[in-house]
């Protein structure tokens, strides 16, 4: 699936392509070497014998020298031009898709490994004071983060301080009323040409599944919100954007919002940069892959299950094969 990426399907055929026809030049050239060779031992052999047919193997032999320097320069060329092609490709592909981003290792990430729930919390209190002005997380609701970030009280006290329009009431109208456990998490816009208006053309994405999709998504999210430089000499960005050698494009509408100290966390951990980056990609991970870790304990259970029929089964045909295995034929 890597290799099958969009990043690295131009640069992986020109190289493929630039391979192929370095090879085809290479039989090519061991092929008149051969041959040059096999005519000088013909002219050899009958240049005592046969004068004039020394002189045309001589002039032949001659004839394909020249050749052979002209396809060694044509090689040298071949390679060049292709090489050149390989990184220009590359350099395009980098410009249009963005910069490769690292791999980060996350703790959640390992076989048996299960989420830091703390990370989680202190995530979504980066959400909640950085992120939710414009993004929406639409698949999330409040009950969601019962056992997982926050007990049971603290969700609901969280839940009622947002006022949620429902109905309509017994007169048909809609009304407000304090939020709940069952509401998901509230818009930020109403519509998403309300989200447009306010954010100078671009749609802030719903934060719901973005680690799944985007691609190696917990990575991407990561280096881009840590990823802001300055645009280095020659590159000019237009008013309103702002550099991000990890965005497709490198010019990227949202600012940088995470900023040494721009959170408070309640556990007192301090707030860096890059600490309120891997706990808000926490807090996304978990949003996109809630059932996660029942998903590794269940398949565990499994493979110890199978395993068990597996012994059994083991034991079961050499019990039966045995008198086979064992008779001697006198």
């Amino acid at each position: 699936f890597f290799f099958f990426s969009p990043i690295y399907i131009f640069p992986l055929s020109s190289f493929c392509c630039f391979s192929s026809f370095l090879l085809f030049l290479w039989i090519s050239e061991a092929a008149a070497s051969s041959f040059d060779h096999h005519l000088s031992l013909i002219s050899f052999q009958s240049h005592s014998q046969v004068p004039a047919l020394s002189w045309f193997t001589s002039r032949k032999a001659n004839e394909n020298a020249g050749s052979a320097g002209m396809r060694t320069v044509a090689l040298l060329g071949a390679g060049i031009s292709g090489l050149l092609g390989v990184a220009t490709v590359a350099s395009a592909d980098e410009a249009e898709h963005g910069l490769e981003v690292p791999n980060y290792p996350w703790p959640h990430q390992g076989i048996l490994s299960s989420y830091d729930h703390a990370s989680i919390r202190r995530g979504h209190q980066v959400y909640q004071q950085v992120c939710a002005s414009c993004h929406s997380m639409s698949l999330i609701s409040y009950r969601d983060l019962v056992g997982v970030a926050y007990t049971e009280e603290e969700t609901k006290a969280m839940a009622a301080e947002i006022e949620v329009v429902d109905g309509p009431n017994d007169e048909g109208e809609m009304f407000t009323r304090p939020g709940k456990l069952s509401d998901r998490f509230p818009q930020p816009y109403a519509n998403e040409q309300a989200a447009r208006f306010a954010n100078g053309g671009a749609y802030p994405p719903d934060l719901s599944l973005i680690t799944k999709a985007r691609h190696n998504g917990q990575n991407y999210v990561f280096a881009l919100l840590t990823g802001y430089r300055d645009p280095p000499a020659g590159v000019m960005i237009r008013e309103g954007l702002h550099y991000n050698p990890y965005f497709p494009g490198g010019a990227i509408a949202m600012p940088k919002m995470l900023i040494d100290g721009a959170v408070e966390y309640e556990d007192g951990t301090p707030a860096t940069e890059a600490q309120m980056g891997k706990d808000v990609v926490s807090f996304l991970s978990w949003a996109a892959e809630p059932e996660m870790e029942e998903r590794k304990l269940m398949g565990f259970k499994w493979i110890f299950v199978l395993s068990l029929a597996l012994l059994q089964a083991a034991y079961y045909r050499r019990l039966k094969w045995s008198i086979f295995k064992s008779r001697r034929l006198v």
